[in-house]
């Protein structure tokens, strides 16, 4: 955890994410959630602050609001609010790296495993990994494509969603939120 936890204005300093290398940040989970969005890893300015998606030009908690899983858009340090909305964060690989490309197979293929039993003992009716890649490589599946997955993880359906980190010019603030919203449609609630 931090020494310090910046508030949602202040910065962690540069001493204060170098120092969050490795570290791990608690899960935001409870049983039963509608759905459980796994990151693939903390990044440091999460590892910092203790907040999942925090870093600024992270685009998780715009999209949330966006795709209709919230009613405002949530600021990270509000994550402890999301079980009430049915809603959780995990990650598939724990420790924090200041990217997700640092992380190897082993790790993401490991990550999946603990995932799973993470899974069945929370019984999420929903499962939504955000990046495809860190899906692939974790769950041996080369050729997923983003949306529904035809295979189950313990009880809960699959969904993969694009990563919302701002390195992913792939993906606006607006294209991210209809993706959101295509999973908030299919778990049957309102958009």
């Amino acid at each position: 955890m931090p020494t310090r936890a910046p508030g949602p204005s202040r910065r962690p300093t540069r001493e204060e994410l170098a120092a969050a290398a490795d570290r791990i940040i608690p899960d935001v989970i409870a049983p039963g959630l509608a759905v459980l969005f796994v990151g693939i890893n903390p990044g440091l300015w999460s590892a910092a602050t203790g907040w999942h998606f925090a870093r600024p030009g992270n685009r998780f908690w715009p999209a949330l609001h966006r795709g209709g899983f919230t009613p405002r858009q949530l600021h990270p340090s509000e994550q402890d609010a999301l079980p009430a909305y049915g809603l959780g964060i995990t990650n598939m690989v724990a420790r924090a790296s200041a990217r997700a490309d640092e992380l190897t197979a082993t790790e993401l293929v490991d990550g999946a495993e603990l995932l799973a039993d993470k899974v069945r003992r929370h019984r999420p009716a929903w499962v939504a990994v955000v990046g495809v890649t860190a899906y692939r490589i974790g769950f041996g599946r080369p050729k997923a494509a983003f949306g529904p997955q035809p295979e189950l993880l313990g009880d809960a359906r699959l969904w993969v969603l694009p990563n919302p980190s701002g390195l992913n010019a792939h993906f606006t603030a607006e294209t991210l939120g209809v993706a959101f919203g295509e999973l908030r449609a299919a778990t049957g609630g309102p958009a």
